[in-house]
């Protein structure tokens, strides 16, 4: 069987608020596969239900189904489609550019993103005071914007690594997109990832990847109200 045929509709466990399922939407779309999409509600714990440990003992999303093949981890999820699904590749053929893309996603799924979910901003107002969570998301989202900023400074285009969209520009977009309206990050500092991230902006496949347009979207009159000190979380932050 050809590597490019979906001998079995992909099924993804998601939720419209997390920025590691907006990757997989994401890089779905781009690949032009489509998808089932089951909601997974983490603001009721759906997560821990004994059916859904079954999918992921982490419980968390997203979860990939692909036949009888089940994975977890969005980076794990992206090499996979990557590898099975050879059209409209996520990596580029040049080892150099192929080596930055996977260097800009994990400094974005290993030292950013988890330093911001809603487990460590809990723990830190916990031991530390409400007024400290703040800070401490902003330090370290803008260390790794920085990071970044760097990293693409010498061989971006149009998007992170040319004029094409690759796996760095999947990871950073929907970063871009929570933390920046969550966090109050000021983003005239880098302006590199600005331009990026408007490009992939005005992508259809990025636009039907948002998370308002998810089915298990939440219609609030403030979508990504800005965190202070005194915020309460409502919803995760993921």
């Amino acid at each position: 069987m050809d590597s490019n045929t979906q001998a079995s509709k992909l099924v993804l466990y998601s939720f419209w608020q997390s920025s590691c399922s907006w990757r997989v939407r994401f890089a779905l779309n781009l690949k032009g596969l489509p998808y089932e999409y089951r909601a997974v509600n983490l603001v009721k714990g759906e997560q821990f239900s004994p059916e859904f440990e079954k999918l992921n003992p982490l419980r968390c999303v997203p979860v990939l189904v692909d036949g009888d093949f089940v994975l977890s981890d969005s980076s794990a999820i992206l090499l996979y489609l990557e590898e099975k699904y050879l059209q409209n590749a996520l990596l580029p053929v040049d080892p150099k550019l192929r080596a930055v893309n996977l260097q800009a996603a994990s400094i974005i799924s290993s030292s950013t993103q988890p330093l911001h979910m809603l487990s460590v901003l809990k723990y830190i107002e916990e031991k530390v005071g409400p007024g400290e969570k703040l800070s401490w998301a902003q330090h370290n989202i803008e260390k790794g914007f920085h990071a970044l900023e760097k990293l693409l400074k010498g061989c971006h285009g149009k998007y992170a690594t040319g004029e094409k969209v690759y796996m760095a520009d999947v990871f950073l977009a929907p970063q871009i997109a929570l933390t920046t309206l969550r966090f109050n990050i000021d983003m005239s500092k880098f302006p590199t990832l600005s331009m990026i991230y408007e490009s992939c902006k005005a992508l259809p496949e990025f636009q039907a990847s948002i998370p308002e347009r998810q089915p298990d979207a939440v219609q609030l009159s403030c979508l990504y109200p800005r965190l202070n000190s005194k915020t309460t979380f409502v919803l995760p932050l993921i």
